[in-house]
């Protein structure tokens, strides 16, 4: 019997990362999702990915905190040892994340330590502890976005810390080429979400300049971009290595 392939999704109980969870589960791919504090937000997002025919688990994660990972990576260990006979996954799914809209002129250091510490900080030492257990022949998914192209002011923070995730993906591929390990990033435009407050999805005056400077003339959903990570969890995306896939409906073109 061919073992079932195993994606981990950080942020997975809500917005993006619960439509990615969905969408990578459609592929018939099992899914852990990590959740930072609503646990029964994650407990319905299991219960969809069961839905969906794959199986679901859901594991609490601050990934600001480096200093949890290694007790996070035990707990997952465990867990998939218990439900599958062997600790590894295959894909990783750098998504969780918060945001801040403040203009430059005013950012504290304990807000961009903020942004640093989950965007990339945390991505780039949850992926490092990640690769004992991840499988030769994986697949990695950063989620930067659209900000690292174009300037939205009040963003310069967290835009900062996607950009250098970008970075950092071109090296993960580099390196981890030897494995056989992919890395790409996708880069979400606008999306109507929660995300920062949910600007994007509730000001209706944020919502119009958006869906006028996006060539599809319309403001993002959490459904444009799950299919995209989805697809880089499969064969299909076996050559698609090192790259940005920009998702915004062609924002600011």
């Amino acid at each position: 019997m061919t073992q079932r392939k195993i994606a981990l999704v950080t942020g997975g109980s809500r917005g993006l990362g619960r439509d990615m969870a969905l969408n990578i589960a459609k592929k018939g791919i099992d899914v852990v999702i990590t959740y930072h504090t609503n646990q029964t937000a994650a407990a319905e997002v299991v219960k969809a990915i069961e839905q969906t025919g794959s199986t679901g688990y859901a594991l609490q994660l601050d990934s600001s905190k480096t200093g949890s990972f290694d007790s996070f990576y035990e707990a997952l260990s465990k867990l998939l040892l218990d439900e599958t006979g062997d600790a590894h996954f295959d894909y990783l799914v750098n998504n969780a994340g918060t945001g801040i809209y403040t203009p430059f002129t005013e950012t504290t250091e304990a807000q961009f330590d903020e942004m640093m510490n989950i965007h990339l900080k945390g991505v780039y030492f949850l992926t490092q502890k990640a690769l004992p257990l991840l499988n030769d022949g994986g697949s990695i998914i950063n989620i930067s976005s659209g900000l690292a192209r174009f300037t939205l002011p009040g963003t310069s923070a967290y835009a900062s810390m996607k950009g250098a995730i970008e970075v950092f993906t071109k090296y993960l591929a580099k390196e981890l080429g030897g494995r056989g390990i992919r890395a790409n990033v996708v880069a979400p435009g606008a999306v109507a979400t929660d995300f920062g407050g949910g600007t994007n999805r509730d000001n209706e005056q944020k919502r119009a300049l958006i869906s006028s400077a996006t060539a599809l003339g319309r403001v993002g959903e959490a459904e444009d971009i799950g299919p995209v990570v989805a697809f880089l969890c499969t064969p299909d995306a076996q050559w698609v290595n090192a790259q940005r896939i920009e998702a915004s409906g062609g924002t600011l073109i």
